[in-house]
């Protein structure tokens, strides 16, 4: 596992009181961004940016990975608090919310923002013999 060597980061000697981390779980991929109480990017960091590839970016220790190195930044006393977001039904949901929750950062609550289908799609018509 190496780490990216370019960091997208916006922090100038400031500290933020309070921020939402953002975790997006597919089956592929898990992506965790952190940004500030207006929503600008502090920090980024998937399990395809870490050079995990193929059919290990979807693994719970990838997400466990990103998750790191996404909240490494404002761990360093930046942020106090924080509120989760989790989007997905990937497999690296919960170990990045288990890793984000070891951190210095408290957090005020997690949310699962996953969208839910309403009775979806209308169906196609029904095949003529």
């Amino acid at each position: 596992m190496a780490l990216r060597k370019k960091r997208r980061i916006r922090l100038r000697g400031r500290t933020i009181s309070k921020g939402v981390i953002h975790v997006q779980a597919s089956f592929n991929n898990t992506i965790v961004t952190v940004t500030d109480a207006r929503g600008q990017v502090l920090s980024w960091s998937s399990a395809g940016a870490l050079q995990f590839k193929g059919p290990r970016k979807g693994t719970p220790f990838a997400a466990q990975a990103a998750a790191k190195d996404a909240i490494s930044v404002v761990d360093e006393g930046i942020m106090k608090r924080a509120e989760v977001k989790i989007k997905g039904a990937g497999s690296g949901r919960d170990a990045a919310l288990r890793t984000i929750s070891r951190s210095n950062i408290v957090l005020s609550f997690v949310r699962d923002i996953t969208p839910m289908p309403h009775n979806g799609c209308r169906p196609p018509k029904k095949r003529r013999l």
